[in-house]
């Protein structure tokens, strides 16, 4: 089961507050809508991700117990992300760029901000535990270097 970040005890913005499920729902099509046309990672996400409708829905479900709590989303991620094949840093990186781009036009800036961060600590774990799985003997590398 999916457990979500606590809030920090310095954090002004409380979870539950932070934005409504209609902008979570505005970054994550968004975000998706570069994705899919996007000439790099574009092709990856197409090739192994055949409903798109369940994707979506299962991405809001994610996005939205990360973001305020909402505890609608159980799921194991990693396992799906390792399994694919010739990924690299760079393709995170990328990913990462898409999302600030996307987060850029939102006018909710806290639910930017905090968008942001989780998606930095999410690029960079679904890397490491990529290099982890399919190089186990080398040391990973940060997103940046590899």
């Amino acid at each position: 089961m999916f457990v979500g970040p606590t809030p920090r005890q310095d954090d002004p913005v409380n979870r539950s507050q932070l934005c409504t499920e209609e902008e979570i729902s505005t970054l994550v099509y968004g975000f998706y809508d570069r994705v899919r046309a996007d000439p790099i990672l574009g092709p990856v996400f197409n090739q192994h991700i055949f409903d798109w409708d369940a994707h979506l829905k299962i991405m809001l479900r994610f996005w939205s117990s990360l973001l305020i709590g909402a505890g609608t989303y159980s799921g194991t991620p990693m396992p799906k992300h390792v399994a694919l094949p010739q990924l690299n840093g760079n393709m995170f990186t990328h990913w990462l760029a898409l999302f600030h781009d996307t987060t850029q036009e939102l006018p909710n800036r806290a639910l930017a901000e905090r968008a942001e961060e989780y998606a930095q600590r999410i690029a960079r774990s679904l890397w490491y535990g990529y290099q982890m799985n399919n190089e186990p003997n080398r040391i990973p590398s940060e997103l940046g270097n590899g």
